[in-house]
């Protein structure tokens, strides 16, 4: 899988995670659509069937989530003792905006570090 190191320079696997770009060259787009990954790079023509990001983005996701808005909604129930309808109004779109944002970010993220560790299901390595 990482054995192009002297055609490609390596990448920063935060960055181009984050910017939903290649692992490889870091040009080419990782997502067709908003969460789908490509089958291949557009630019270096890499095989994106490594790619399996599997629950961890969602499980971050939730927590970090469920910590940010919940926290928020309290604070702004104890300080400011808003009505329901405003709770509903304020924090759900916030939650849902958020969340789908942030599951693109770590999903891109978990497949470019997959492919920077060289990590596959199911292998251990005993050599």
């Amino acid at each position: 899988m990482n054995d192009d190191k002297a055609l490609y320079p390596p990448v920063d696997p935060i960055t181009t995670g984050i910017r939903g770009l290649c692992p490889r060259c870091g040009q080419g787009h990782l997502f067709d659509g908003f969460l789908k990954v490509r089958p291949a790079c557009e630019s270096c023509e890499l095989d994106y069937r490594f790619a399996d990001s599997g629950d961890g983005p969602v499980v971050f996701v939730i927590l970090i989530v469920g910590f940010v808005v919940l926290g928020a909604a309290l604070w702004m129930e104890v300080s400011l003792n808003p009505p329901l309808w405003l709770h509903f109004l304020l924090w759900i779109p916030l939650a849902t905006a958020f969340s789908l944002a942030l599951t693109r970010m770590l999903k891109g993220l978990l497949i470019n570090l997959q492919y920077r560790n060289s990590a596959r299901s199911g292998e251990i390595d005993r050599g």
